[in-house]
């Protein structure tokens, strides 16, 4: 195995071991809804090569915006949100 050089940086890179090249890019695809990355790189992995190791390069100063709260809690007052046993 050689040495491999560090990202640039405040970049990261990930790297992504599965025997399936799909569930391989499924998980590509929840760390771009969270992080700016580039387009990912496969190669063979495993000792037949029947895997899939698939590499990205994150930018985390990029972040994607927070999850939006679920509808429910965004339809009612403030104060309808607290139980009924709770102090306000």
């Amino acid at each position: 195995m050689t040495a491999e050089a560090p990202p640039l940086s405040g970049r990261a890179e990930v790297r992504i071991v599965s025997t399936s090249p799909e569930v391989a890019r499924q998980v590509a695809d929840v760390l771009r809804r969270f992080f700016a990355c580039d387009e990912g790189r496969s190669y063979p992995a495993g000792p037949e090569g029947t895997g899939t190791r698939l590499h990205l390069t994150l930018d985390p100063s990029y972040s994607a915006p927070p999850l939006r709260r679920p509808w429910i809690e965004t339809s009612r007052r403030p104060t309808d949100r607290t139980h009924p046993r709770e102090a306000v």
